[in-house]
């Protein structure tokens, strides 16, 4: 290391020190929550929440702006993930219409100190209309980024776009459907990209109008598609999540057109030979839904503790949002998880909101009553879908989109802030409270054991 590097990383490394002397949260713990937030009023924001905090200061509001005084995020920020070090944030467009700042479509932070790095207003080099959605890395120097209109490759070190993965584009792009990035009417709703997922060496991408995309990162191309035909003539996906066992599992839309509509399945496929098993959902339950008609990553998550999926589900294809349902993948059965309806106090779900904690296997919830009343709560569950706490919020049109999880790993692509080898990272031991106990001394129960990004259930007799 040279002596410039060297005295830049000293003095990023008091600055770091100095900001948490002066109250900055741990972002390398607890959990952020991305928010679309009130849109035509602000841009985007990011909450943190301590859920542990001793002295209850449980909750960090605005932390982008807290830390980058005069910065904010685009507008509908919908995605956010952590990779090598850096936060990644996805906004649809670069400015809210009622904001004052411009912010991006793409906004890259330090993940230990939210510093922003990078903002990009366009995606699309040409300027055309290119609305943004979600990110995965592909390794330290590339990542994708999934849009309005196909998936984007964007340099890691330079944050230049370097193309478009071929085959990957909207096919209705071009003539009249194509709009400069300032147009501020809707951007393309039909053929958009949305969630991806990494597997067996290959990125595997949700398109609303084919399928399911399979691409080699090493050629930036599409190399399979899998239609969903495989369910019904004409149904199309919703999104895509990997199982703790390496499967990936589809959800299904009734058609392509992004009415929000679903049909009662959900598809495994195998990473390594692409074959699928169309698993039908009983008649007194509901599929994931999706939400390509105001795209979201969808509720739809994966734990990396069980073997098992989470998803939200109900009657209206719009805005149900108090049934979570839970499938057991090694046993294959679907239960009604989490009723919100008979909790009482008229909450819901609010859209993608949903997370399941990579260590613990709590489930944490942005809930609300209404679009029209600005009173949220978080709510955490523990793995056996009993409350752990409710966390008030102020009042605010947060919207809130993903949970983040610094620690740990999930299928979105989020992973340690450092990646140190698995062989060589220390065993830690959490209870079921997600509270970290000695393991050389652990009493008789069932406990998660942690090493590296790699979390299990030990039982101790």
């Amino acid at each position: 290391m040279t002596i410039r590097l060297f005295l830049l990383a000293a003095a990023a490394a008091a600055s770091a020190a100095v900001a948490a002397a002066e109250g900055s949260p741990d972002y390398t713990k607890g959990v952020l929550f991305v928010n679309e937030d009130w849109y035509g009023h602000q841009n985007s924001t990011v909450n943190h929440l301590s859920p542990d905090d001793p002295d209850g200061n449980y909750w960090h509001y605005r932390v982008i702006q807290a830390e980058n005084p005069g910065v904010e995020l685009g507008c509908t920020n919908q995605y956010g993930a952590r990779w090598k070090g850096r936060l990644y944030l996805i906004a649809k467009q670069e400015r809210d219409p009622g904001a004052d700042i411009t912010g991006g479509r793409i906004t890259v932070a330090d993940a230990r100190t939210l510093k922003v790095l990078h903002q990009a207003t366009t995606i699309d080099p040409s300027g055309a209309q290119c609305d943004g959605r979600g990110f995965i890395g592909v390794d330290e120097h590339k990542g994708y980024v999934s849009t309005s209109n196909g998936v984007w490759i964007l340099d890691l070190d330079t944050y230049a776009i370097l193309g478009q993965v071929e085959g990957s584009a909207n096919p209705n792009a071009g003539g009249d459907n194509d709009k400069p990035n300032d147009d501020p009417t809707g951007s393309l709703y039909h053929g958009q990209s949305g969630s991806m997922v990494a597997a067996e060496g290959r990125i595997f991408v949700a398109h609303q109008q084919y399928g399911l995309l399979v691409v080699d990162p090493a050629e930036d191309r599409v190399t399979d598609v899998i239609s969903m035909d495989i369910v019904a003539e004409g149904a199309g996906i919703g999104s895509v999540v990997r199982s703790r066992d390496g499967m990936l599992w589809l959800s299904v839309a009734k058609n392509k057109q992004g009415t929000g509509a679903t049909l009662p399945y959900i598809v495994r496929l195998d990473p390594a030979t692409l074959e699928t098993t169309v698993i039908a959902v009983p008649e007194d339950m509901y599929p994931p839904a999706n939400s390509w008609y105001a795209w979201t990553p969808d509720a739809f998550v994966a734990s990396t503790v069980q073997n098992c999926l989470y998803w939200k589900g109900g009657p209206n294809r719009w805005f149900s949002g108090t049934q979570i349902y839970k499938y057991d993948i090694d046993t294959a059965t679907l239960s009604l998880f989490i009723d919100l309806d008979a909790e009482g106090a008229n909450w819901k779900l609010y859209g993608c909101s949903l997370g399941v904690h990579p260590v613990t296997d709590e489930l944490y919830m942005s809930l609300y009553h209404e679009f029209g009343t600005p009173t949220y709560i978080t709510r955490r569950y523990g793995p056996d879908g009993r409350v752990v706490r409710d966390y008030d919020m102020i009042r605010n049109y947060w919207f809130p989109s993903l949970p983040l999880f610094p620690e740990g790993q999930e299928q979105s692509g989020i992973t340690d802030a450092e990646a140190d080898s698995e062989a060589y990272a220390p065993v830690e031991f959490y209870n079921l409270q997600g509270i970290r106990v000695d393991g050389t001394s652990l009493a008789p129960g069932i406990y998660i054991r942690r090493q590296g990004r790699t979390a299990t259930k030990v039982h101790i007799k």
